[in-house]
């Protein structure tokens, strides 16, 4: 098995693990700001980047493609309908919008394409999520909203220790 492909698979186990488990942690709120899915769900920023920085924006496309219907489809049978629905389409445009601002932003300070792209794609996740799943109930989810986007900053900043220790141990695109 080469060396792109073992990546794509190790990046789409990940993303299914990371999304079902944050499906089911959205669930259960700490308060009426935030809840457990919060501080799982960036995580999958962290995949989608790395996957983009050592295999390019295509594989990385691959795995969030192979990521969402696993994912949606464990999902289903985790989650309610509405929330693996909502889960998988705020998924799908938000890691395809962070694939292409990390792209375009690859050159950079190598801080820059997974912090900015993790932070405009997290903003759209979360807006698209949070009224696709929850608009029209009695969650409270413009403040669950907000305060979920706050912690997905603040976790996009912390991912950046994991983004820098594993750049120096995977090859960039192209040097495999």
């Amino acid at each position: 098995m080469s060396y792109s492909s073992r990546g794509v698979l190790l990046g789409v186990l990940s993303m299914v693990v990371i999304v079902t488990a944050s499906n089911i942690l959205v669930q259960y709120p700490i308060n009426d700001f935030l809840t457990y899915g919060a501080f799982t769900y960036p995580v999958a920023f962290l995949i989608t980047d790395l996957s983009n920085r050592t295999l390019g924006p295509a594989k990385a496309r691959q795995v969030v493609a192979a990521g969402f219907v696993v994912a949606v489809i464990a999902s289903l049978e985790l989650a309610t309908v509405r929330i693996a629905l909502a889960s998988g389409s705020a998924f799908l445009v938000a890691q395809l919008l962070d694939i292409t601002v990390f792209d375009r932003l690859r050159r950079m300070a190598w801080w820059q394409a997974p912090l900015f792209s993790s932070v405009i794609a997290s903003a759209l996740d979360t807006a698209l999520f949070f009224a696709l799943a929850f608009a029209g109930t009695d969650v409270p989810w413009v403040t669950l909203a907000m305060g979920d986007y706050l912690v997905k900053l603040l976790v996009a900043l912390a991912m950046l220790i994991p983004f820098r220790l594993l750049m120096s141990q995977l090859p960039a695109r192209g040097a495999a």
